[in-house]
């Protein structure tokens, strides 16, 4: 049998491996490598073959910013980690890319759980641990298969008690799959930003990522409205079987009213019509980190029900000695944010 990597030019052929797959993450979706292809300078969609079957893909972006130029894969490589061929084979392609593309660094952030044995995979190759993390690493999954009253009831009793308080409140949701509505999700994203000190991302960045997966009717904008005024939104992207809270936001004028609980239900159902099996809440905050800046949040998606996984934290392969400015530089932004 021979291995080999190839790019993959074929969205079907990517499509179909990654919906076997079934990821938790939507990261390794085409039209998540469009997003970074609009976004960054150049991004590689790479296929893993045996002879003629297609066995691992990889999604890799090449990122030239202030702090340094490296390749990222994004909760990815999706193979059979298990398979030493596999592994070595990758490894090897992507180390000898990276160098090509005259990076500083190679930076894997792999949907691996966090076990000695997965992050061995990396610390016997020269990676080490990245300074900060890209994406999500701790993340809160629901199994939305039980119907909604075995949901209702598995929820916290205050979370579920919202939910109804908020109908009652006459609380309104509304959906959205039109570009336009993006401006009104983001009017809520800035104040959130601003209130809670956190660096959002762009109106155009958005605006990319939500046209992108509005093409395949991925996505959805969810409102969340008291007395005409929107005080809750949330992006939704669904992908693979799952949905996922990607980005939020919420304004406080009413403080007994609970619009997030009720659009998040609102969600879980949208999921549901949709066949999803997980709604995965994205990041949430360890339990031992009581002061974390994702704390209040970590208790609000707890609430309804729920388990973690933890995936190994980023990996960096440093190949350039201007890989220790980034270093530098991140670890200053990590100390800036609470992290």
């Amino acid at each position: 049998m021979h291995l080999a990597i190839k790019p993959v030019e074929s969205r079907e052929a990517w499509q179909s491996f990654v919906n076997a797959y079934k990821p938790q993450t939507f990261l390794h979706s085409w039209e998540w490598g469009d997003v970074c292809r609009q976004t960054f300078s150049a991004i590689f969609r790479l296929g893993l073959y045996a002879d003629d079957t297609l066995v691992g893909v990889a999604l890799l972006v090449s990122i030239r910013a202030r702090r340094g130029s490296f390749l990222f894969c994004p909760h990815g490589p999706l193979f059979d980690w298990n398979n030493h061929a596999h592994v070595e084979v990758f490894f090897s392609y992507v180390t000898t890319l990276a160098n090509q593309e005259r990076v500083s660094f190679l930076r894997i952030s792999p949907l691996l759980l966090d076990t000695n044995q997965h992050r061995a995979l990396f610390q016997k190759r020269g990676f080490r641990n990245a300074p900060l993390h890209m994406h999500a690493e701790l993340v809160w999954i629901l199994d939305i298969t039980p119907s909604e009253d075995d949901l209702l009831s598995n929820m916290n009793k205050n979370t579920r008690y919202s939910i109804r308080k908020a109908m009652k409140d006459d609380v309104r949701i509304t959906t959205s799959s039109s570009i336009e509505d993006l401006d009104r999700f983001y009017a809520v994203y800035e104040k959130t930003a601003e209130r809670q000190r956190f660096t959002g991302y762009s109106r155009d960045y958005l605006k990319k990522e939500f046209r992108m997966f509005s093409k395949t009717h991925s996505t959805l904008l969810f409102f969340g409205e008291y007395k005409g005024m929107v005080i809750s939104t949330a992006m939704i992207i669904f992908s693979h079987g799952s949905a996922f809270y990607h980005h939020g936001a919420s304004i406080h004028p009413y403080k007994s009213i609970s619009a997030s609980q009720l659009l998040q239900w609102s969600v879980i159902q949208e999921a549901k019509k949709r066949n999803c099996r997980f709604y995965n809440f994205w990041g949430v905050a360890p339990d031992d980190k009581l002061q974390h800046p994702w704390a209040g949040l970590t208790r609000f998606k707890k609430g309804f029900g729920g388990f973690s996984e933890h995936y190994v934290h980023a990996q960096d392969l440093p190949l350039r000695k201007s890989y220790w400015l980034t270093v530098f530089i991140e670890a200053i932004r990590k100390w800036k944010r609470g992290l």
